[in-house]
């Protein structure tokens, strides 16, 4: 088992940033691909970010792509997601991912363990 545990959500104004954060505990070393989620109200689960934990190979959604970053500090079992140039749009809850497959995937089925997300809220 795979505990993941986010922070750093929070209420900013549009164009500002965030950092959160998915610390991992437990069974870490099945740990091979990790990703950030979002969920706004009334939508479904969608990808924001991924990275590979060994090799630090990144996939980015679209609509994030130059202004999220996503990086890992394997020393601290710690996974990041730096947001800048935050929008209202990207309001929602944050759940960060693992699974036991060395590949990214930007399905959210196919993450097994997931953290219990996080608030991000952006105001115009």
């Amino acid at each position: 088992q795979v505990q993941l545990v986010e922070s750093g959500g929070g209420l900013v104004q549009a164009g500002g940033s965030l950092r959160l954060s998915c610390a991992a505990s437990g069974r870490t070393g099945n740990r091979y691909a990790m990703g950030w989620f979002r969920q706004a109200l009334g939508k479904e689960r969608e990808f924001v970010a991924a990275i590979t934990w060994i090799s630090g190979s990144t996939a980015y959604a679209d609509s994030v792509k130059g202004r999220f970053t996503i990086s890992r500090d394997n020393a601290k079992n710690t996974l990041y997601l730096q947001m800048n140039s935050l929008k209202p749009e990207d309001t929602a809850v944050y759940y960060c991912a693992a699974r036991t497959v060395v590949t990214i995937s930007i399905l959210p089925y196919q993450y097994i363990y997931w953290g219990q997300g996080t608030q991000v809220t952006v105001s115009s």
